[in-house]
């Protein structure tokens, strides 16, 4: 299985980038490989929102969709994004936001993943490994482009 586990401070509050990540619709303007994203449904569960999407991913001639469950809890500043069903057998996305000082917040991005067969690992591997390890710089400089850059906490 593979790991991925980022931890970085950004110029702008936990709240922020809370919103910024949980606003699924607006990913296909900026992340890397997503070409398209429905939301299939939203619903309520005490203090979370939970979200069902389809998001199709892209890089040259490969093009798939991946169905996913993304569980929103604000209170936590906590994004639990988690596969249900396309062409990898395991992925957990996790994302903590953190308030720090000056306005400033921390950010955990950890991702596991695993493809479900040696043949689409070995196509898809490299290529999953690098766009996703620029994910959580994807989300920064959208962070920058939606609130502005800020000059402390930098």
């Amino acid at each position: 299985m593979r790991k991925i586990n980022r931890t970085h401070v950004v110029g702008h509050s936990a709240d922020a980038m809370f919103d910024l990540v949980a606003d699924v619709e607006k990913y296909p303007e900026f992340l890397p490989l997503c070409e398209d994203l429905s939301i299939l449904s939203r619903a309520t569960e005490g203090n979370k929102e939970i979200i069902t999407a389809n998001m199709a991913v892209g890089y040259k001639t490969i093009h798939e969709v991946f169905l996913s469950r993304v569980t929103l809890e604000r209170d936590q500043h906590r994004i639990l994004v988690e596969y249900l069903d396309g062409p990898i057998s395991h992925l957990e996305n996790l994302w903590v936001f953190e308030d720090i000082v000056d306005g400033s917040s921390r950010v955990h991005f950890s991702l596991e993943y695993e493809f479900k067969n040696l043949a689409l690992r070995l196509l898809m591997g490299a290529m999953f490994d690098k766009a996703f390890r620029k994910f959580s710089a994807a989300f920064e400089k959208r962070a920058d482009q939606v609130y502005g850059l800020r000059q402390s906490g930098r």
